[in-house]
């Protein structure tokens, strides 16, 4: 239970919809009693009528007696139908109250982790896998729910139906009371041992649900790869072999399920039993009527299902407890990257590496090793390199995906972490390595980058001119409301790259950050896309990561990283001089245009 003590703030928040399901519980409840006592007054008085009318057997006045049972019957009936009719409206209330309320704090909750898992650091999710992230966000919180909605109700209902029952059933006879009850704690207590069972099977169905949703994810997301393999057969009889496992799970589940049903009924019959056996014989005693058997007939049968709740509502609460601990896991994770900073003026775009050393920490591979340059305020800084050298590292420690391990990193002269973090990122128009767009109309992924989310169509075609991907959008069935895959898997490697610098150009921010985002398009459109990068970038501060000299030999400033280290820097024309690494690349890329 310890888990679940951390959702008490919810029970707060909705305090009034839990009282009011309280009160509601209480009182139909009451219209539960009230039905029960008039069948009982009933069913003694038309059972002495009937004796009465049988005396008067050739008596004128018999006809009169018949009249009068059926009119009391009439009165019984609609007097029973009118306290049921009660009962289902303060039913119904109360459903409304505390199962609604476990539909709010549902959403609450699902906004609460969704927030929480997009603070958390980046490193969070190389370490866990989508598929089991999404289950916590989806299976998980449903199963906490059922501790919110039905576990609270039922728990509160047998409580207080318990105590109207018992007390009533008391004031009748003490002894047919203890004996009608004896079956029903036997029944409460096998139901829990059941249900302890089934929460073990349904922790391990879970848990193979879960590595479904991530393989199946992962399926999806690199069919391409799959296709590319011919690997569809080998996939099938992986996911064949992983979903006979959860059949296997499932049905030991429902076999332990089936047996709860039987039980029910075995020990309902029981109680029946000893109530119409030791009733009797208390009637033919004289101790009670024979409307008193008929009574606690009906009070065992109300009684059965709240008791057998018991057992129920315990495995629901364990299973809630279960799934909590594993939202709790993650919930009370705190992001590795800390927003110590405060938001005061904007950024201008002075950025300074002084001696910055950072080693990944899932990997302990050594990124850079005593990094240290500058760029002025509307500079462009290109950084080159081989594969693995730390380029991109730059990228991801200028917006704080890592914090460095050694140096500084200063922007505008105050250390990167001194800046409010929302502010530092705004600042940045990033078009990352790897692309990412969502399964959402072109228009929609070029606005992202606009903080207000609020476009004119011209701004974005605008955007897309400048990133030379206008063209091909006017060529698309439904122009800049064509809507993209996922992931962007309906277009080229080249149009996903443009989409996402006419992203960033969006923005309109202080700073750029192009991350090899011209990879996969031809030189004649880098060419172009530099030349009207050259102009959004005049008075901007750009750092350009590349492996293309052509890229690079337009910027203030260049440095070439080897292993971590800063090899080479200065102009291009200085560079070219050195016959180093730039040098060499700078020669074959003259190279390749000859021969081409």
């Amino acid at each position: 239970m310890k888990s679940l003590f951390t959702l008490n703030k919810y029970f707060w928040k909705y305090r009034f919809r839990l009282g009011l399901g309280v009160v509601f519980i209480i009182i139909s409840n009451l219209f539960s009693i009230y039905p029960i006592q008039v069948i009982r007054i009933a069913f003694d008085t038309v059972l002495n009528s009937v004796k009465w009318y049988d005396l008067l057997d050739g008596f004128q006045i018999q006809g009169d007696v018949y009249q009068q049972i059926t009119h009391m019957l009439i009165l019984f009936s609609m007097l029973v139908i009118g306290l049921s009719v009660a009962k289902g409206i303060f039913l119904f209330m109360t459903r409304m109250t505390i199962i609604v309320m476990s539909r709010l704090i549902e959403y609450d909750m699902k906004n609460e982790i969704f927030n929480h898992y997009q603070n958390l650091s980046l490193s969070f999710y190389k370490k866990n896998n989508t598929g089991d992230l999404m289950n916590r966000i989806s299976e998980d919180v449903s199963r906490t729910r059922m501790y919110f909605g039905p576990a609270v109700m039922y728990t509160i209902n047998l409580v207080v139906l318990f105590t109207l029952v018992i007390t009533t059933m008391l004031q009748v006879n003490v002894k047919l009371t203890l004996y009608v009850l004896t079956p029903l704690p036997l029944l409460s207590i096998s139901i829990y041992y059941a249900s302890h069972i089934i929460n073990k099977k349904s922790e391990r169905v879970q848990r193979q649900l879960s590595q479904l949703s991530t393989f199946v994810q992962e399926a999806f997301s690199g069919i391409r790869v799959i296709k590319a393999y011919t690997q569809q057969s080998s996939k099938n009889a992986i996911f064949e072999n992983e979903l006979e496992i959860y059949r296997d799970k499932t049905l030991s589940l429902v076999k332990v399920n089936a047996v709860f049903m039987p039980l029910m009924i075995l020990m309902i019959g029981l109680s029946t039993i000893l109530t119409i056996f030791i009733g009797g014989k208390l009637a033919i005693a004289g101790e009670i009527s024979m409307g008193n058997i008929a009574e606690f007939v009906i009070y065992v049968n109300m009684l059965t299902w709240p008791v057998a709740s018991v057992g129920w509502v315990t495995s629901l609460v364990q299973r809630a407890a279960a799934s909590q601990e594993r939202i709790n896991e993650f919930l009370l994770m705190k992001p590795e990257i800390e927003n110590l900073g405060e938001a005061k003026d904007g950024i201008r775009g002075d950025i300074e590496f002084r001696n910055v050393s950072f080693t990944y920490p899932n990997s302990n591979i050594e990124a850079l090793k005593d990094v240290s340059f500058k760029v002025n305020a509307g500079d462009s800084l290109a950084i080159l390199g081989r594969t693995g050298a730390g380029k991109s590292t730059i990228a991801s420690l200028l917006v704080r995906l890592y914090d460095i391990d050694k140096g500084q990193i200063l922007i505008d002269g105050r250390d990167i972490k001194e800046i409010d973090l929302n502010l530092l990122r705004q600042s940045f128009g990033t078009v990352p390595q790897e692309v990412f767009l969502f399964s959402d109309t072109i228009t929609n992924n070029i606005a992202f980058g606009k903080i207000t989310r609020s476009a004119e169509l011209s701004e974005v075609q605008e955007a897309a001119r400048m990133a030379e991907i206008h063209e091909d959008i006017s060529n698309f069935p439904n122009d800049y409301e064509t809507t993209v895959g996922e992931r962007g898997i309906t277009l080229s490697g080249g149009q996903k790259q443009r989409i996402s610098i006419a992203r960033a150009i969006m923005s309109k921010p202080q700073l750029y950050i192009f991350d090899d985002c011209l990879s996969a398009v031809d030189t004649e459109t880098e060419n172009k896309i530099i030349n009207n990068l050259q102009r959004v970038m005049d008075k901007t501060t750009s750092i350009i990561i590349t492996h293309r000299v052509s890229s690079a030999i337009h910027c203030d400033h260049i440095i070439v990283l080897g292993e971590g280290e800063i090899t080479e820097s200065g102009n291009h024309s200085q560079l070219v001089a050195n016959n180093g690494f730039y040098a060499d690349s700078y020669e074959q890329q003259l190279l390749s245009k000859e021969e081409v």
